[in-house]
């Protein structure tokens, strides 16, 4: 292989290192902090003049202790994904992070600071297993379950027949409790189905409108809806049915959460964003995840206690909440090949959803059922 040379000088070692697009830190021994590129800059909010001459402990404070040890050996060449790190006196957010030393140059090391949409690999694979495991019961045991529950349904709807009017709403109770939890075997039995509906070609903003349709015909009680679409933006491969499910799902709980604050708004924002690639043992090379909806409301934000857990099957912060809903989307989103994280922005006063899809070719292929990642 042969790479074409400029006849011309090369850019230096400054440039090139302030033009990445990932956070860079140039520490001098001791892990104090020498030189940040503009990424940096950007993700530690604050500019060079006061992050220079810091300790890396002053600015950064990592959820596992042992990591500054570990750098304390400055020829460690450290990987570590998916981090709890409080950016100063910030809410913690999650960050991939790398360490090594600067060949030559006895204490010097670079750090570099990845969030984990921006480039995000398949890292599911372990917790969809494990989640599967804690979901198989449900669809073993669904028809054994729903059975017996219609019975019991039929025999309150029958015994309210025959009940005075005082007492038929205790039959109600049984027919409506049967109900909640019909619903939620249904919803264990959406976790655990380990097939994948084909993905085609659709057009996101159609989508997205559909989904605030049923959303607005069963009331939203004065919660604003805005839309800011990137019109230009091209199709994306993926399930047109799981996708509005999925926007039903943020959309609503986006609607909820925002009651909290005198004027309530969810925005639905779309965008390209470049970067954010899928990493798989099956493909040669990453898919790229260019097409971001964001959902977004101006709430209270979500519970710290239950953050960092927020995917998982029955984490919730709400009263009445069985803590499915999340977990279905993010597996929803799987099975298209898509991602989705979440954020708070503190000084706009929004928690916001993004989910990420990839580009629908002219010459792509339909998923395969039986192509399963994750």
């Amino acid at each position: 292989m042969s790479f074409l040379r400029p006849s011309g000088p090369s850019p230096d070692a400054t440039r090139v290192i302030a033009c990445l697009p990932q956070a860079l830190i140039v520490m001098s021994p001791g892990l104090k902090i020498c030189t940040v590129n503009s990424a940096a800059e950007q993700l530690l909010g604050q500019g060079a003049r006061r992050l220079v001459g810091n300790p890396l402990a002053k600015v950064l404070t990592f959820g596992d202790d042992r990591l500054l040890g570990m750098m304390a050996d400055s020829e460690a060449q450290i990987n570590a994904r998916d981090i709890a790190t409080q950016i100063g006196k910030s809410d913690a957010t999650r960050l991939n992070i790398s360490v090594a030393p600067v060949a030559g140059w006895q204490g010097w090391q670079i750090l570099t600071l990845t969030p984990p949409t921006e480039l995000e690999s398949l890292d599911g694979i372990a917790d969809a297993e494990k989640d599967h495991s804690v979901l198989r019961a449900p669809e073993i045991l669904a028809h054994e379950i729903k059975n017996p529950l219609a019975g019991i349904r039929g025999a309150a709807q029958l015994i309210a027949r025959k009940l005075r009017a005082r007492d038929r709403p205790l039959a109600d109770l049984i027919a409506e409790e049967v109900d909640r939890i019909a619903r939620l075997i249904d919803q264990m039995q959406s976790l655990s189905r380990r097939t994948r509906e084909p993905g085609a070609s659709i057009n996101t903003h159609e989508v997205i409108r559909r989904a605030l349709s049923v959303i607005q015909a069963s009331g939203t009680d004065g919660v604003k809806l805005v839309e800011e679409f990137d019109p230009s933006l091209p199709q994306v491969l993926a399930n047109d049915e799981a996708l509005m499910q999925v926007l039903i799902n943020l959309v609503s709980n986006a609607v909820e959460a925002s009651r909290s604050n005198d004027k309530p708004v969810v925005t639905i924002r779309t965008r390209f964003a470049s970067g954010i690639a899928l990493h798989s043992q099956g493909r040669s090379k990453p898919l790229r995840l260019p097409i971001e909806i964001t959902v977004s409301d101006n709430g209270a934000g979500i519970d710290p206690a239950v953050r960092e857990h927020l995917f998982e099957p029955f984490v919730t912060s709400k009263k009445s909440g069985q803590g499915l809903g999340l977990a279905l989307v993010r597996k929803l989103l799987r099975d298209m090949d898509g991602r989705i994280s979440h954020d708070r922005n503190k000084a706009a006063g929004t928690t916001n959803f993004r989910i990420h899809l990839p580009v629908a070719e002219v010459s792509a292929r339909p998923l395969i059922v039986d192509e399963i990642i994750s």
